[in-house]
């Protein structure tokens, strides 16, 4: 009977441990890691999305077209695009209920607005609870709302607004958008520690706390507005040096001294003129007034600045970063000029599989630069040519209208000559020219 290598064995077991691990790992990962929804607007899209009829029956709801817009790195990636001006448009799409708990929230999404857009959002919002998806609209509560609004020259604005409690509260800090023609990616990353990072096409924009920029908390720290800066207090930086002694004779140095480069004139005459003095000229040896020298305060405590104490009103609260189950995303905006194209709408919590989809789709692009460059050289060619036949026809206009007038006047002078002599019409009509 052959003898058992129990190291060996061992050994074997020890692997199939070490794999096991390995796996369970693995597995442990994907469970936490988790794309909750992802569209990219291909065939079949409608099947997830409800449009709403809100505004319907006043006439003022505009409708999504499928499509790939005007200039497109790839002709085949397709998004939705409004396409009516001056209309509200409203979307939703029911997601997989997930709460952020725990968990990093990211929601990303692109944006290209084809159109001088003038007045209009493009921002998308995710919703919680039971949502009507046919009355959906402006009116309709709303977990979270991200992107970008413009108005005019003035608003650039990029919305970040946070529900807590049932009260909306936006963002503190003023964030500017993109305004261009190109496509571009908006990214919203909270986690659990209630830090945030706006992200745009990729590259981080802004950052910060939940505690400190936005106002829904009141603040951990406030200033007291009770302290006073204490008597012993010196803020003064720099001090006269208590040992600089003034030279003896200083004070003797005069202002002016006489000219020792001046000459008496050949023609003074004493008697006359009286004695000759030379004129005077700045002393280089007077310093002015004497100052003791100043030097660093070796006392300075520096400027005194209003303690900060904790808010006695402040009252921590774990889960603010965690939002209302979230079951809905939707796009809900009104534009003056239609032509936004939505598009890789991403819910998440992996930062970097966020980051991935932007990349791929900046992978076209210089081709997407190309097609906008060439839309443009065919509009203002096409600008050119309709200002030109508008030229061509003022003037063909002008011409007619100066033909008109010289006809009405030979007709005027012709029915006046059926009334009075040939004469008579003759000085007439010489005189009036």
């Amino acid at each position: 009977m052959a003898e058992i290598d129990h190291s060996n064995s061992k050994s074997m077991l020890v692997r199939a441990l070490l794999l096991l691990t390995v796996q369970l790992c693995f597995l442990v990962n994907s469970s936490l890691s988790a794309i909750i929804f992802e569209e990219r607007f291909e065939d079949g899209w409608q099947r997830r999305w409800v449009k709403s009829d809100w505004k319907r029956s006043e006439g003022k709801a505009g409708s999504f077209k499928h499509t790939a817009g005007k200039w497109s790195g790839d002709p085949d990636d397709k998004g939705i695009q409004t396409s009516t001006d001056a209309k509200h448009y409203a979307i939703s799409a029911k997601i997989p209920e997930f709460s952020n708990k725990n968990r990093t929230l990211v929601l990303q999404y692109s944006i290209r607005f084809e159109q001088d857009i003038e007045c209009g959002g493009g921002y998308i919002k995710l919703l919680s609870g039971s949502v009507n998806q046919k009355k959906f609209g402006g009116d309709t509560p709303y977990s979270m709302m991200f992107g970008p609004d413009i108005c005019g020259t003035q608003t650039k604005k990029l919305h970040v607004i946070l529900s807590y409690q049932g009260q909306n509260y936006p963002i503190k800090k003023d964030l500017e958008c993109e305004t261009d023609k190109l496509t571009h990616f908006y990214t919203f990353i909270l986690r659990p520690d209630a830090t945030y990072s706006i992200l745009i096409d990729g590259r981080e924009r802004d950052s910060g706390s939940m505690y400190t920029d936005w106002d829904i908390l009141p603040p951990r720290k406030i200033k007291d507005v009770n302290a006073k800066k204490p008597a012993d207090w010196d803020d003064r930086d720099y001090i006269d040096d208590p040992n600089d002694v003034k030279p003896e004779g200083y004070d003797s140095i005069p202002r002016e001294i006489p000219d020792p480069k001046a000459k008496e004139p050949d023609n003074w005459d004493e008697e006359e003129d009286g004695i000759w003095k030379p004129p005077k000229i700045p002393n280089p040896a007077y310093k002015g007034p004497w100052k003791r020298k100043r030097i660093k305060n070796p006392s300075y405590k520096g400027k005194w600045k209003t303690p900060w104490i904790d808010n006695p009103e402040f009252e921590d609260d774990p889960d603010l970063y965690v939002l209302k189950p979230i079951q809905y995303v939707a796009i809900e905006v009104w534009q003056v000029k239609a032509g936004s194209v939505f598009d890789n709408i991403l819910i998440c919590d992996e930062p970097e599989y966020a980051k991935k989809i932007v990349e791929e789709v900046f992978a076209n692009r210089e081709a997407e630069k190309e097609a906008f460059e060439e839309a443009e050289k065919v509009r203002k060619e096409k600008e050119e040519e309709e200002a030109q036949r508008a030229r061509e026809e003022g003037e063909r206009r002008r011409r007619e209208r100066g033909y008109d007038r010289r006809y009405r006047d030979r007709e005027r002078y012709r029915d006046r000559y059926k009334r009075r002599d040939h004469r008579d019409y003759l000085d007439d009509y010489h005189d009036e020219l």
